[in-house]
């Protein structure tokens, strides 16, 4: 007989605690092969695809697309085992599902390894039907709506689905008022949705009236604060509660930084971004300034100096701000960086960046001025303890060489952690990195 074995969305990785279904993969009867991947997610950070550690025939799906889950919920079930496969099935498929697809596997693409993609397999339908023992919570008729301004009973809530709890809050439902019609007093979906169509009455009764008083008095359209957006409100208040940032600021002229862009892209060979000639500026900087590339240890009450430079930078998306980060870009020159962001621009517009592009960052570099704004005070990416702004580069009037002239000038902003710098220290950062823009020859001094 075969074994149904249940797979729960698995731990993402990097503190990552939920991800919304965004498309299956298989279907119910459809036959997978160990580590084929099942369903498309999206979490905070990323989209990804899941692959499954069983080999066998799906029997059960848990959840709409659209739908977010938190980890551990039941995402699919399969039943394992060669008698649970079609007589066509291919022999190399059916020996996963009877041997290894019995025990659990490491499920690759999470861990520390991120560059082997995960395989596709063409999903053949079965041709039987296959049975075994329904998973899914069973959907009862619609229950009388309960009061929710009823008085809450003691005890543990009889709620189980994750997405029942969630229905339940998104719509203001009070769940210890609810009296569940499901097996020992279980609260169904059902029990949630006749609540909220209770409260959605024309005429509802003066209980249900005074509790939906405080939800109908609040005006305007509410946007849940999840997914990515979530995420970088959790992240810019944990770096205001926690770093006391400092800002200080210059105006560059950087007429020749661009003169010599110009002249470096005049040759033959890939092309170099401003973007590139700053972060290749920042490096050097931060060679002479390391205590800018650090972070502070709490716990240890330390401040941790990092070898290398994994250099984040602000991109918008359709999905929202993302900061992918260039790995080891102190090792890397124009052209390797002007490369490098061309990638991760790629991928973050279409949705593909891996966690691993998104995270371990050591100092952000960030180029406001595509928005055509000339300056702005960075929050700083926690646990990073600095950030560059850059804003547009415009001509303006300037002094040059004692008379008044037309410069491309640029203004540089530096928010730094007060913890692990003074301000000597952030302004001569600052200062080299200006002292580079106005004449890059000094930049090539350094190196």
């Amino acid at each position: 007989m075969p074994q149904v074995m249940e797979f729960k969305l698995p731990d993402l990785g990097e503190g990552l605690t939920e991800a919304e279904i965004v498309r299956w993969l298989v279907a119910v009867g459809d036959v997978v092969a160990i580590d084929q991947p099942v369903v498309e997610v999206e979490t905070a950070k990323a989209m990804v695809e899941v692959p499954c550690p069983y080999g066998g025939v799906v029997t059960a799906r848990f959840g709409e697309e659209g739908t977010e889950l938190p980890v551990g919920a039941p995402l699919i079930t399969v039943a394992v085992g060669a008698s649970s496969l079609p007589a066509e099935a291919p022999a190399a498929q059916a020996a996963e599902a009877e041997g290894a697809g019995n025990v659990p596997r490491p499920l690759i693409g999470y861990g520390e390894d991120h560059s082997r993609p995960a395989r596709r397999r063409r999903v053949r339908p079965v041709t039987a039907a296959v049975s075994a023992p329904a998973v899914a919570a069973p959907v009862a008729p619609v229950a009388p709506a309960v009061p929710v301004a009823a008085p809450a009973p003691s005890g543990p809530v009889p709620v189980i689905s994750p997405l029942v709890r969630k229905l339940a809050k998104d719509g203001g439902v009070d769940l210890r008022a609810l009296t569940g019609s499901g097996p020992d007093g279980l609260i169904l979906r059902a029990d949630v949705e006749a609540a909220l169509a209770a409260l959605r009455a024309p005429e509802p009764a003066p209980a249900v009236a005074a509790a939906a008083a405080p939800t109908a008095a609040a005006q305007g359209e509410r946007i849940p604060l999840k997914g990515l957006r979530g995420l970088v409100a959790d992240k810019l208040s944990r770096s205001r509660r926690e770093i006391p940032d400092a800002t200080c600021w210059v105006d560059a002229d950087a007429t020749e930084l661009m003169a010599a862009r110009a002249a470096m892209n005049a040759v033959d060979g890939p092309k170099i971004s401003v973007l590139a000639l700053l972060a290749r500026i920042c490096t050097a900087a931060l060679a002479r300034y390391p205590e800018l590339n650090s972070t502070v240890d709490l716990e240890a009450n330390e401040i941790v100096r990092l070898p290398a430079v994994h250099l984040g930078f602000a991109a918008q998306t359709e999905r929202g701000l993302m900061v992918p980060v260039v790995r080891d870009a102190q090792h890397r020159s124009p052209e390797s960086l002007s490369a490098e962001f061309a990638r991760l621009t790629e991928l973050a517009r279409t949705g593909k960046l891996t966690p691993a592009d998104l995270t371990g960052g050591t100092f952000t570099l960030n180029n406001y001025g595509v928005f055509g704004v000339d300056g702005s005070t960075p929050i700083i990416n926690h646990p990073e303890a600095a950030m560059l702004g850059v804003g547009r580069i415009v001509p303006k009037p300037w002094v040059h060489e004692g008379e008044l002239a037309v410069r491309k000038v640029v203004q540089l902003s530096l928010t730094f952690d007060h913890r692990v710098c003074d301000g000597g220290t952030a302004g001569g950062f600052l200062r080299y990195v200006a002292d580079c823009v106005e004449s890059p020859a000094v930049l090539l001094r350094s190196l």
